[in-house]
């Protein structure tokens, strides 16, 4: 199955280039579709002619972006910190959201 996500251009870039293998995003309906295997087609926000194809690897299931966040590297996340990382999310999705939902990771790799 292939899905389609769009990026701010900054983390877009990241995946692009390869520095960024894990994608969080709250485990909401859409994101609850996707499985191991399964091809993530990103697009960048402002320029949908820029994108990216993805395969998916492993799917990681967390309470909270910080549970998440702080079980790997934040280099896998394309960032220096988790303080960085946890902030950079915050400006995408609020407390009640991720409370409601939960998070996911989404491993991938560029195809």
């Amino acid at each position: 199955m292939q899905h389609e996500m769009r990026l701010a251009k900054e983390p877009f870039e990241k995946i692009q280039n390869g520095t960024k293998i894990i994608e969080s995003r709250l485990f909401d309906d859409k994101r609850k579709l996707i499985n191991p295997g399964d091809f993530i087609l990103f697009r960048q926000s402002g320029d949908a002619s820029q994108e990216v194809k993805t395969k998916v690897i492993a799917i990681f299931r967390y309470d909270s972006f910080n549970d998440l966040m702080t079980e790997f590297q934040p280099l896998l996340f394309g960032g220096s910190s988790t303080k960085e990382l946890l902030a950079e999310i915050r400006r995408f999705y609020p407390e009640d959201e991720e409370k409601k939902y939960g998070v996911v990771g989404i491993k991938i790799v560029r195809i």
